[in-house]
């Protein structure tokens, strides 16, 4: 029930940023202090497309066990992600970007790390009694 939680909530946020920069870049870009370049604009477009297809990756294992050894190359896969964006967003605000929406997207970033990070170590089904 956790990580169906965790996926969910995670696809809907991956889902929402992916389809804003897809076919509103300018949008997007604007909300992060961004200057809509011409390669600004392809590059939020490209990212735009691979948080979709993350989006989807976590709403199709969202019913399916996970954490441990169970769907751990998708738990992986998101860790790592949310983990090396997280730590980019945030030497950006170190070095002095002022962006409200950097500091939310950050602490979304540093948000899924954690619980991805927690996911990846903790068994999805609760321990059998033991017996003894």
């Amino acid at each position: 029930m956790r990580t169906r939680l965790l996926m969910t909530a995670c696809a809907l946020t991956l889902g929402a940023a992916g389809v804003l920069l897809s076919f509103a870049p300018e949008l997007g870009l604007a909300l992060l202090g961004v200057p809509a370049s011409p390669a600004a604009l392809l590059l939020g477009q490209l990212v735009g497309a691979l948080y979709f297809g993350f989006a989807m990756l976590n709403w199709m294992n969202k019913d399916n066990p996970t954490g441990g050894i169970y769907n751990r190359p998708v738990v992986v896969a998101n860790l790592t992600h949310f983990v090396i964006a997280g730590l980019a967003v945030l030497r950006l605000l170190m070095d002095g970007g002022q962006s409200s929406g950097l500091w939310v997207v950050g602490a979304l970033y540093i948000f899924f790390a954690i619980l991805f990070a927690v996911t990846l170590y903790t068994h999805p089904f609760p321990a059998a009694p033991h017996k003894g």
